[in-house]
């Protein structure tokens, strides 16, 4: 069938009339290929777009870390953005979109990578495109070259600890330590084990290797530098995907936040958001992930120079802050997971606090919650896009809301 790309859908396939989903197309290209169910897997273009571009990397056509290598950097920037307006347009919303800032080639720091041992040794790399075969990726167009001379430090940690059958999933990270690598799906940790990865790991000068969240060998601090503040995470801990985009998003938040006194942060984390804001104004954080919590405070702790924190292992969504508590803040950030946090927006928009720095990895969620606070008479100032995950469909964004009581 001979069909004609319309747009870009939200997870990178083109849609063609039907709708029919292409891989791998571009809007207003011309393609042609079998039609199974509403999808065509593996078309032939016909009348390629003038934003198609060659993709640098070896491994693209079986890799699935990127899927949108093959179209420009221009129509890229310029499609995260109209996801954002689209996603705020189904919502009945619309916001200055500032701009967006993107993460450079080989910049990623952290990455899970999957293991398995095979007919012939091992393989570690990422998954193919709905699949589960594991691709290879020497020479990876994403990730840090301190993450590439770690994979063959995985081969020989998969060659021991994964079973025959299984799959071994390591989030590997660069820290300023070294690398810190945290491993789910192995083998059960037994002596034997437990002695042959801590030789795989010192021979590889790791700073850390976990298993199953048992520690295995801890030769450094994992730690990770939050504005000036040096702060360990806890083992597969949520990080910012790169050192750019982290700070980009920090930029954008302290630009929000202006001139408060006091900010609440929620989904604190390990402090991405609350060590830099510490450096001009009292936090209190609040984060359901203890061990993420514990790694802050006691960041804060040895720290110089920071304001005062206050800090609580605490389930937003089960019990988020109300607008009692939430009451004397100037400012709040907040950083859901990708489903987004609808019961403390809900208290949020209560509270009537006067600024909401929002960052989110989800722009249908952050609509929806974003509608939630313009029902309550939030208005959003602006957003700014950040593209740390290049190449892919992933998109995040930090918005600045701000209340009028006027408009309430």
């Amino acid at each position: 069938m001979r069909l004609t790309v319309e747009r870009l859908g939200h997870l990178g396939d083109g849609i063609a009339p039907g709708p029919v989903f292409v891989a791998g197309a571009l809007p207003g290209e011309v393609v042609e290929g079998a039609v199974e169910g509403n999808r065509v897997a593996a078309p032939r273009i016909v009348a390629p777009s003038p934003d198609r571009v060659r993709a640098d990397c070896p491994h693209y056509r079986a890799c699935g870390g990127c899927s949108l290598m093959h179209a420009s950097d221009a129509f890229l920037a310029g499609w995260k953005q109209e996801v954002v307006r689209s996603a705020l347009e189904g919502q009945g919303l619309a916001a200055p979109v500032r701009g967006i800032s993107t993460s450079a080639p080989g910049s990623r720091r952290r990455a899970t990578l999957s293991g398995r041992r095979t007919k012939n040794g091992v393989v570690v790399g990422f998954h193919g495109r709905a699949s589960d075969t594991v691709t290879a990726i020497p020479d990876c167009r994403l990730l840090r070259p301190e993450l590439l001379r770690a994979i063959p430090a995985m081969e020989e940690v998969t060659s021991v600890g994964a079973s025959r059958k299984g799959e071994l999933s390591m989030t590997a990270t660069l820290t300023e330590g070294g690398i810190d690598l945290a491993v789910t799906g192995g083998k059960p940790l037994d002596s034997d084990l437990f002695s042959a990865l801590a030789a795989i790991a010192g021979g590889a000068d790791f700073a850390r290797l976990t298993w199953e969240g048992e520690s295995v060998i801890a030769a450094r601090p994992a730690e990770q530098r939050f504005g000036r503040t040096l702060v360990a995470p806890p083992p597969g801990g949520f990080l910012q995907a790169t050192h750019e985009g982290e700070a980009s998003l920090v930029r954008f938040v302290v630009e929000a936040i202006g001139s408060a006194r006091r900010v609440a942060d929620l989904f604190a984390g390990s402090g991405t958001f609350t060590l830099p804001i510490l450096e001009r104004c009292e936090v209190h954080a609040a984060e359901g992930e203890r061990s993420a919590i514990t790694a802050l405070d006691a960041a804060w702790r040895r720290a110089a120079n920071l304001r005062q924190l206050t800090a609580e292992s605490r389930d937003l969504f089960r019990r988020p802050l109300t607008p009692d508590e939430l009451a004397g803040f100037d400012a709040v950030v907040i950083d859901p997971p990708r489903a987004g946090a609808e019961a403390q927006f809900a208290q949020l928009a209560a509270s009537g606090v006067p600024v909401v720095a929002a960052v989110s990895c989800n722009p249908v969620t952050f609509a929806h919650d974003a509608r939630i606070m313009a029902d309550a008479g939030y208005t959003i100032d602006w957003i700014e896009v950040v593209d740390q995950f290049r190449w892919s469909p992933h998109v995040e964004l930090v918005a600045r809301l701000s209340h009028s009581p006027k408009s309430a």
